[in-house]
């Protein structure tokens, strides 16, 4: 339920980063949890170099907090995985075979799973031979949520495979990964208040303002810290 709640902060914290900016956003899809926050959502941002500008965030967020679910009001350390993906372009389509596809169809539901329309608009894509599953409920078509889900899908199995491209580099170069994994950010509310990138090292004292939109810093930090990397190696 913790990690759940802490979904829905860095979804708030994104939107409202965005709405600051003035720029344009879309949610594809959410998937809320039974009792309180969500298990995933997708979301656009429509900004020039928007794939370049928030790659950074991607990894895992880190929240240590006094859990409000729990009754004798312990501390809880909770983690929440952000996927960055680029926008496909027709020149980086990839081609998904009809047999590598299963569609789903079902009614697009709301917090504890209450049913938001009449119709099995909603739309769910499996791509078997990799397990992938991409998720669109917000069009008013399944046409449309199928047309956003597979560009969402093509998008994630390209950047799998710029992974899969960077990571035999890696092991061609022999370089060693940080000790941190794929842990980028840490969020503690007790029993100090602190954010802090564990890539870059910068950090803030203030948590709440950080949730509620604040991370230019950090972004910025994390792009000066990935050019640092890249003209390392």
């Amino acid at each position: 339920m913790d990690a759940a709640d802490f979904a829905e902060m860095l979804l708030r914290m994104y939107l409202r980063w965005a709405e600051r900016h003035k720029y344009g956003t879309e949610v594809y899809d959410t998937s809320y949890a039974e009792e309180a926050g969500i298990k995933s959502a997708t979301f656009a941002v429509h900004i020039p170099y928007a794939y370049g500008t928030l790659s950074v965030e991607q990894g895992t967020h880190r929240l240590v907090r006094l859990s409000p679910f729990d009754n004798q009001h312990r501390r809880q350390t909770s983690f929440v995985g952000v996927e960055v993906l680029p926008k496909v372009e027709q020149a980086d389509h990839i081609e998904i075979p009809d047999d590598d596809l299963r569609v789903d169809v079902y009614r697009s539901s709301g917090p504890g799973g209450q049913g938001v329309n009449t119709t099995d608009s909603a739309v769910r894509l499996t791509h078997l031979p990799t397990g992938l599953v991409v998720s669109c409920q917000n069009e008013r078509s399944q046409l449309q949520n199928k047309a956003s889900a597979m560009a969402v899908l093509q998008a994630k199995l390209l950047e799998r495979r710029r992974r899969q491209e960077e990571q035999a580099k890696m092991d061609a170069l022999k370089s060693g990964g940080s000790s941190w994994g794929n842990q980028m950010r840490s969020y503690v509310l007790h029993p100090y208040q602190m954010v802090k990138d564990l890539r870059t090292e910068y950090e803030v004292g203030n948590p709440q303002a950080v949730l509620d939109g604040e991370i230019d810093e950090f972004i910025e930090a994390g792009i000066r810290w990935r050019r640092q990397q890249e003209l390392g190696s």
